[in-house]
């Protein structure tokens, strides 16, 4: 049922904000579970390859995501062994229909990577039909700080992501 849904698009306004969207096949309440528990998106956040080692939510105002992805797959090469540490600091919680947070690269203690670009990320959760459309809305400082992480393969990541999230979400059910 999930392959007849639409893949997820992307667009780009105001020259630094990206927009994401995709219709998953599972209810709202669900599809806001699985990016609010850590037990939920150690098993599906991040692209293919990449496994979730360290997940940590706290889910309140001023409350922190803390996570890192970890390169298993032999195949990606010099990626093989790479991690990548995350945090988000959230800033509104509307379960289940929206989500605001500030999306930082991080280190292994949680400290934030100020070289490295930062995001206000909104993500609004809507039900369409039985299914549920996610939207996706990243604000970075510059066009430049958008242009580094989309040169950094943002889009490839995030479609493999929600990939592995609609194959997630059909596991439970959804």
């Amino acid at each position: 049922m999930t392959s007849a849904l639409p893949a997820m698009t992307s667009r780009v306004e105001n020259e630094k904000e990206l927009v994401l969207e995709r219709t998953f096949s599972a209810p709202r309440a669900l599809v806001f579970e699985a990016f609010t528990t850590a037990e939920h998106l150690r098993q599906w956040w991040g692209p293919r390859g990449w496994d979730i080692t360290h997940c940590t939510v706290d889910l309140r105002p001023g409350g922190r995501w803390h996570y890192c992805m970890t390169c298993m797959d032999q195949e990606q090469g010099d990626f093989y062994g790479m991690e990548s540490w995350g945090l988000a600091v959230y800033d509104e919680i509307e379960a289940p229909e929206r989500l605001v947070y500030t999306d930082y690269f991080s280190d292994a203690g949680g400290e934030v990577n100020a070289e490295m670009p930062s995001s206000q990320t909104t993500l609004t959760f809507e039900e369409v039909g039985e299914g549920t459309r996610v939207i996706s809305r990243s604000v970075y400082g510059t066009e430049g700080a958008l242009k580094t992480v989309m040169d950094m393969g943002m889009l490839q990541g995030v479609t493999q992501t929600w990939d592995r999230l609609a194959e997630h979400l059909a596991a439970q059910g959804g």
